[in-house]
């Protein structure tokens, strides 16, 4: 879409991050960390009767499944902290 904005082709063999930082846009996944951090913050000011603030507590019972646990949205969420320095009262 930026390539198209700018009348840019594959063919001129412009890095797409020269075109983003040339219209001014963030990349998606800086994006998507801010929308995660944002969404944190926001359940975890809430109040510990909140369903939200609740399944954070949660725990699922029942047998592992094999091979690689699957990413938890709470460990992408503490990983993009550590990649900006924050903790939990920066939040």
């Amino acid at each position: 879409m930026l390539r198209w904005i700018c009348g840019v082709t594959r063919s001129d063999r412009i890095r797409s991050s020269f075109i983003r930082g040339s219209l001014g846009v963030r990349d998606v996944e800086e994006k998507l960390q801010e929308c995660r951090l944002r969404w944190y913050g926001h359940i975890m000011r809430r109040l510990r009767e909140y369903v939200g603030q609740r399944c954070m507590d949660m725990a699922v019972l029942g047998a592992k499944s094999r091979g690689r646990p699957r990413k938890r949205w709470l460990d992408v969420v503490k990983s993009d902290m550590r990649a900006n320095g924050l903790t939990e009262k920066d939040i």
